[in-house]
């Protein structure tokens, strides 16, 4: 039975380290939200180890350097661990071949500076495809890549997603991600190798870090509003579960986001398969 709680602070003295999701929980990708900030300080400041988890298709630095712009300051985490961390070990030792075709904009560009060794070219001459989003997220849907997938599929190409969510809210807009793209080739016949929640490399990442610190997996609580990549990726990994309701699946829980109706809780999460070991309306 999921625990519906109030506050971070209810439950928090039962953990030692915070896998906490960064879009939907502690940001909406153009401001924070004040209160998941609060939580996460009150959290490190009684000793504990906040790791901001994410799908971001890029290395860790390079979404730090977001984090001034959003207003997420240095006393509210102790290290990110990115799924961009994850494609490019995964990329440096060739898993997609050393000529790729990359689909994404120009931001996550950096995904290819830890694998110098690979080639970005074009479809034709690629030997795997590299997928981190869509090239023009305000315009497109994954509907516009059937066309190169078709050839890609042809060609027998695996694709690396380095960024397996299928949506996020951009503000009040909600754009599609690399996780989409992917679910269309798959379901194109294309082969498609994971590396963010809720797959193993990236929580491996995050746990060998713990694990030096010498904290043990029943101290750790995954933190996130994605149902099938944080709340899915946890509790696959045998680990406690905060579900924020507040985020991506809001709508299904009445029409407060900070506080879900309990019944249409319990209802939802049962046609999902899934029981978190608790739930918040927000991270506060």
């Amino acid at each position: 039975m999921t625990r519906l709680i109030s506050s971070l602070s209810q439950i928090a003295s039962q953990y030692d380290v915070l896998f906490c999701d960064l879009w939907g929980c502690v940001h909406n990708g153009q401001q924070v939200y004040p209160a998941a900030i609060a939580a996460l300080r009150a959290f490190h400041a009684t000793g504990g180890t906040v790791v901001l988890l994410t799908n971001a298709p890029r290395p860790w630095m390079d979404v730090v350097t977001g984090f001034d712009r959003l207003g997420i300051p240095a006393d509210a985490y102790d290290l990110v661990v990115s799924s961009g961390d994850a494609a490019a070990a995964a990329l440096a030792v060739g898993m997609v071949g050393s000529r790729v075709y990359h689909i994404g904009p120009a931001k996550d560009d950096s995904l290819f500076r830890l694998a110098p060794s690979v080639q970005r070219v074009a479809l034709g001459d690629a030997e795997g495809i590299v997928c981190s989003g869509l090239f023009d997220e305000d315009t497109e849907t994954p509907a516009d890549y059937r066309g190169s997938f078709l050839l890609a599929q042809s060609m027998g190409l695996k694709m690396l997603c380095a960024n397996p969510d299928l949506v996020v809210d951009l503000g009040e807009r909600r754009i599609y991600c690399a996780g989409a793209l992917a679910q269309v080739y798959e379901q194109m016949g294309g082969e498609v190798l994971y590396f963010g929640k809720p797959h193993a490399p990236i929580y491996q990442l995050a746990r060998n870090r713990m694990a030096e610190r010498g904290i043990a997996d029943d101290r750790i609580l995954c933190v996130g509003d994605g149902i099938g990549t944080d709340i899915a990726g946890g509790m696959a990994e045998e680990l406690d579960t905060l579900f924020v309701t507040g985020g991506i699946a809001a709508e299904e829980f009445g029409p407060d986001a900070e506080t879900p109706d309990p019944a249409r809780l319990t209802a939802w999460l049962g046609t999902q398969s899934l029981t978190p070991t608790a739930a918040i309306g927000r991270l506060r």
